[in-house]
């Protein structure tokens, strides 16, 4: 990423921080990080793909990261908990900008298509080494993956009830540590009977 591509993520994560979504508009963004509105558009071809590229990237930061961790928990569901514990927290502590990259995820803009679908993949690589403890490259089972994209799912659509007021934060964890709960017992229970003769 160059530095001007840099500056003007930074700047509009700033603008949603502070204000929210509409507080992104495509001028003030160019003055703020001190570049000519073509230079935005060249770039970007509307704020809601600013926002996404602001979202694959602070997901792109976190996969580095937790490939680094010390993952705490003494199986797959106590390492889920811990993570969605304190990526949702993370998210509530910005909740003007959290709420912004969240909206523009749910958009159904076309144009966004391909850096939702890199979100999402980079998503699933996060909460498969979360649940296996690590992130050393191997295939996922059916299971596992079933299992990563089912509560991206989930916690997405609590996210979605949490920036639109349905209900605090907490109740975005609760709900997905119930659904971990119930999707680990329900893949480990489909692998058996897989496994039996």
């Amino acid at each position: 990423m160059d530095e001007r591509t840099e500056r003007i993520l930074m700047v509009a994560m700033e603008l949603a921080e502070r204000d929210g979504y509409d507080a992104v508009r495509l001028r003030d963004l160019a003055d703020q990080a001190g570049v000519a509105l073509a230079t935005v558009y060249r770039r970007f071809s509307c704020k809601e793909d600013i926002l996404a590229a602001a979202l694959d990237l602070q997901v792109s930061q976190m996969l580095e990261l937790m490939r680094d961790a010390e993952i705490p928990g003494d199986n797959g569901e106590q390492r889920l908990n811990w993570f969605f514990r304190a990526a949702t927290d993370a998210l509530a502590a910005r909740p003007k900008l959290s709420s912004a990259m969240l909206r523009t995820v749910a958009s159904g803009v076309p144009e966004l298509a391909e850096r939702v679908t890199r979100y999402h993949g980079r998503m699933i690589e996060i909460l498969l080494g979360v649940y296996r403890g690590h992130f050393e490259p191997s295939e996922p089972t059916k299971a596992e993956h079933t299992l990563a994209v089912l509560l991206q799912d989930v916690w997405f659509g609590a996210l979605v009830g949490w920036t639109g007021g349905m209900h605090d934060h907490e109740a975005v964890i609760e709900t997905v540590d119930t659904a971990t709960r119930l999707l680990i017992a329900g893949t480990e229970a489909l692998e058996n009977a897989t496994d039996s003769p």
